[in-house]
């Protein structure tokens, strides 16, 4: 598999003396725990996106829970805590898994069955130092990281990591390993909303140091949070899990609104953003629902928007139902196309042609994507190479790093079915 592990040596020296304060060593792998925790308190900043009320409690406003959190207590996440009237999160640069990463991630091997990015109109043939720290807002049945995502930062081992220090590894990584074409920092694997002042920070310092920063994320996050991280962000992928509010509630323990309202911000703020759909029989496959799905991503997200339809295969508590035909993954694809959409993906698929990138206009194919082989011979400074219409996306780091958040009113309120 085309996933570069990364050696403990390597990976510390690639930090630099000094940024692993608790001497802690980490195995960097998906679904693989680290082998020493870091110290007690290393982790613990001060919380960005909250509220101090009466008798020392708080009201965390960096997701639609708003947890209300008394003395000593944490919110739903378990990663952020009330410390005397204080909000604190527990997992600042507390590193748990990384890896470097194709941006297209996509399945190779059965024994690798869920994408976790995928980005395909964002820098193709590149790779991400990914990483991850414990934690989730969301219980979602069919997590594939569920032990890191749904355990408290004290039950993962991690290493701490200081933005600075990730933002330089990542140059340095790149420079020692030049074929890999790193130039991103991937916040994934669990959940990025719960750490994100580690992702706010570290994206401001890879900027800095000429390194894009994109988020793998469930879109549960309120609006002011969002647009500040944007600032920083080059792009934002989004698994909008199913579009009934019933889904939500039962498979996830969340909301569909929110993610809605999150989707209009990302497109009024002009950030790219993709969308990963995991279709689990029974649950979200309807005609029905993926074509109103289709038609809310047109009206509200516009035809250009990258749209990816996963196959689900059984894990974690959803063991009793079976794989996504691929059938039912190809009728998604047609449904949505015929409702407007562009760029529609078939995932977790291996050589299907819905993993290739085929021009809106003239119907060439512009990026062949086989495996984990891209070829983007097909694209020309960012449109088709063959009739010259162009084609949506950030085709090069330089247009990645001149995003700047457009200024815009705030979008109404996200409704569903």
């Amino acid at each position: 598999m085309n996933r570069t592990r990364l050696a403990r040596r390597e990976f510390l020296r690639a930090l630099g003396a000094g940024a692993c304060a608790a001497c802690a060593s980490c195995v960097l792998g998906r679904g693989v725990q680290a082998q020493a925790a870091a110290a007690p308190g290393t982790a613990v900043h001060d919380a960005r996106w909250f509220e101090r009320l009466p008798d020392k409690v708080v009201r965390c406003q960096l997701c639609p829970r708003e947890c209300l959190v008394a003395e000593d207590e944490r919110g739903y996440c378990g990663v952020r805590e009330n410390r005397g009237g204080d909000y604190k999160t527990l997992v600042y640069g507390a590193i748990c898994s990384g890896h470097i990463d194709p941006i297209e991630k996509k399945l190779l091997f059965p024994v690798d069955p869920i994408e976790k990015k995928p980005l395909f109109h964002y820098l193709p043939g590149t790779a991400a130092l990914s990483v991850a720290t414990a934690g989730c807002n969301f219980e979602c049945k069919f997590c594939q990281n569920w032990n890191i995502s749904q355990y408290r930062p004290e039950q993962v081992a991690s290493v701490v990591v200081p933005p600075e220090a990730l933002a330089k590894a990542t140059v340095d990584l790149a420079k020692t390993a030049p074929e890999k074409k790193i130039c991103t920092i991937a916040y994934t694997y669990t959940e990025p909303v719960v750490f994100s002042e580690y992702v706010y920070d570290t994206a401001e310092a890879g900027r800095a140091a000429g390194v894009g920063s994109v988020i793998v994320s469930n879109g549960y996050i309120r609006e002011p949070a969002l647009r500040d991280l944007c600032k920083h962000l080059t792009a934002v992928k989004i698994d909008l899990k199913a579009f009934t509010e019933k889904f939500y509630a039962e498979q996830c323990a969340g909301k569909l609104a929110p993610v809605l309202s999150t989707l209009e911000v990302l497109k009024d703020v002009g950030i790219h953003t993709e969308i990963v759909v995991l279709i689990i029989p029974t649950l979200n496959d309807s005609a029905e629902e993926t074509a109103a799905m289709a038609k809310w991503l047109v009206g509200h997200m516009g035809p250009d928007v990258p749209v990816h339809f996963s196959r689900f295969h059984p894990i974690y508590r959803l063991n009793n139902l079976p794989i996504t035909p691929i059938e039912t993954l190809d009728r998604a694809r047609k449904i949505s196309m015929d409702a407007g959409l562009r760029y529609v993906y078939v995932g977790n698929v291996p050589f299907h042609e819905g993993e290739s990138t085929y021009c809106p206009s003239c119907h060439k194919l512009v990026i062949k994507r086989v495996g984990y082989n891209v070829d983007a011979a097909g694209l020309k400074n960012g449109a088709c190479g063959a009739c010259g219409t162009k084609i949506a996306g950030v085709w090069s780091q330089e247009q990645a790093l001149a995003f700047k958040p457009k200024d815009g009113p705030k979008p109404r309120r996200a409704g569903a079915k």
